[in-house]
């Protein structure tokens, strides 16, 4: 039976401390990653919104999420303390019902560099997720957000999944 070699943390030095790890060796390629998230409202809630077209007293439900999902995407690396700051050279959203009181959120990420962009669809998504939650909370606070996960990512050294 063969082993599987074994995985280390990347994010640690050798003494077991935390740190960035240098991607300054790696080739620059295109590279992309997809997120998801869901947002699960009460019937009565998400009733209400269809009915009113995925619009609150707050606006455009969808674009605002869009727009803050986007934000997000570009400033991960001022939020997750060792993602590298990356040129995004594409972000796309699809947000629609995925069943009858959820809201699917996909986020897919694009860009030419040295280091993968799954932290940033990652985030993108889950900004979006609670941006919806922002704009729909006056209706309830039983909405539920998750689960967030990674989809898939293609370019660097391994690829994963659909993205």
């Amino acid at each position: 039976m063969a082993r599987r070699p074994k995985q280390k943390l990347t994010h640690l030095d050798a003494a077991g401390r935390p740190a960035m790890v240098d991607v300054s060796a790696k080739a620059v390629t295109a590279r992309q990653a997809t997120a998801a998230c869901r947002v699960r409202f009460p019937a009565a809630v998400a009733q209400q919104l269809r009915a009113n077209g995925l619009r609150s007293a707050k606006g455009g439900i969808v674009d605002t999420a869009i727009i803050a999902g986007t934000m997000a995407v570009k400033r991960t690396h001022e939020l997750i303390p060792f993602c590298h700051p990356l040129p995004i050279d594409g972000c796309r959203f699809g947000i629609d019902w995925e069943s009858d009181n959820a809201l699917g959120i996909e986020c897919t990420v694009n860009t030419t560099h040295r280091t993968g962009v799954e932290m940033e669809a990652l985030t993108g998504a889950t900004v979006a997720a609670l941006t919806v939650y922002d704009m729909c909370k006056a209706l309830s606070h039983a909405i539920a957000i998750g689960p967030a996960r990674l989809l898939g990512k293609r370019g660097g050294k391994r690829d994963f999944g659909a993205g």
